[in-house]
C-alpha cells in the first residue's frame, strides 16, 4: 500500500522536465524519456528508460534499463541495464524516479569508466581516447535516439 501511495504521489507530482509516466494502468512499470545532454554525444538524442519498480519501493530501487540503444559504459550493450552506484548500494527512500532520470542524464555528461558494463566504451575511456568514444556515441545516437527525416 505505501509503494502505491508513493508512486501516485511522485505521478501528480512530476515536472515536465521529463516525460515520465506509468506503463498503462501498471504502477509497477514506468518509462522516461531524457533528452541527451547538449555537451555530451548524445546532445539531441531523445532516450527511452523503463523502470521496473519492486513491491517494497521507496526502500529499494527500481531495475532501470535503456529501451533506445546507447553506447556507453555504464549500460549494458544488449539489455540496457545501468550500472549506477544510487540503483545499488546508495539508494535511499529519499530518490524518486524524477531524480533517477537527472542522476541518469548527469551519467550521459560524466561516464564512469572503471565500472564499466560495456567494456569496449570504457576501455575507450580509460585508454583516453575520447574521439573514438565520442564518435562511437555519437553515431549510436545518430542511429538510434534521433528522429529521422523521411522526405
Amino acid at each position: 500500500m505505501a509503494t502505491r501511495t508513493r508512486l501516485l504521489r511522485e505521478l501528480k507530482g512530476k515536472t515536465e522536465e521529463f516525460s515520465l509516466n506509468n506503463v498503462g494502468d501498471d504502477l509497477m512499470i514506468w518509462q522516461a524519456i531524457i533528452q541527451g545532454p547538449s555537451d555530451s554525444p548524445y546532445a539531441d538524442g531523445k532516450f527511452t528508460i523503463e523502470f521496473r519498480v519492486p513491491e517494497n519501493y521507496p526502500f529499494a530501487p527500481p531495475k532501470a534499463r535503456f529501451i533506445t540503444r546507447i553506447f556507453h559504459p555504464n549500460v549494458h550493450f544488449d539489455t540496457g541495464d545501468i550500472c549506477l552506484d544510487v540503483l545499488k548500494s546508495d539508494w535511499s527512500p529519499a530518490w524518486s524516479l524524477e531524480a533517477l532520470c537527472r542522476a541518469i542524464v548527469a551519467l550521459l555528461s560524466a561516464p564512469n569508466a572503471d565500472s564499466p558494463l560495456n567494456c569496449d566504451a570504457g576501455n575507450m575511456i580509460r585508454a583516453g581516447d575520447m574521439r573514438a568514444y565520442n564518435s562511437m556515441a555519437r553515431m549510436y545516437t545518430i542511429e538510434f535516439a534521433q528522429e529521422r527525416n523521411l522526405n
